[in-house]
């Protein structure tokens, strides 16, 4: 069974942030091998020109094509075209998140749960689950 990850890198935050993007782009990828493992392979390799990522999230996942899941999730958020940005050229799965997003997620999730709304922040580890 593969596991579904989710990654955030600062460096390239920060160049997304530059070039007008935005701050919050995560990465999705899929791995034989255990989420960290992958993560490790995503620095060693520098993964986008960044060697700092960490693991938001992972999840089992029963099918093993990363670029159906891509597809998949580009239905609901913004994927970034790497062959549009020469620095994460060959670098597929990155996503521009909008926290609005997330945040409606979260406030209906924590309503369904009974739960009190008020206040809700959005969290990283909320953004890659």
């Amino acid at each position: 069974m593969a596991i579904v990850y989710a990654a955030f890198s600062k460096v390239l935050a920060e160049w997304g942030a530059e070039v007008g993007l935005t701050k919050h782009i995560y990465k999705l990828g899929v791995a034989d091998t255990p989420a960290a493992a992958a993560v490790e392979a995503l620095n060693a390799g520098q993964h986008a020109g960044a060697g700092d990522w960490k693991l938001l999230a992972k999840r089992e996942w029963d099918g093993a094509d990363e670029a159906a899941l891509i597809e998949r999730l580009a239905r609901k958020e913004k994927l970034v075209d790497p062959a549009f940005y020469p620095r994460i050229q060959g670098s597929p799965g990155i996503f521009k998140v909008k926290l609005a997003n997330v945040e409606n997620h979260l406030l209906v999730k924590i309503a369904l749960e009974g739960k009190d709304t008020a206040g809700v922040k959005v969290k990283p580890a909320d953004i890659g689950g």
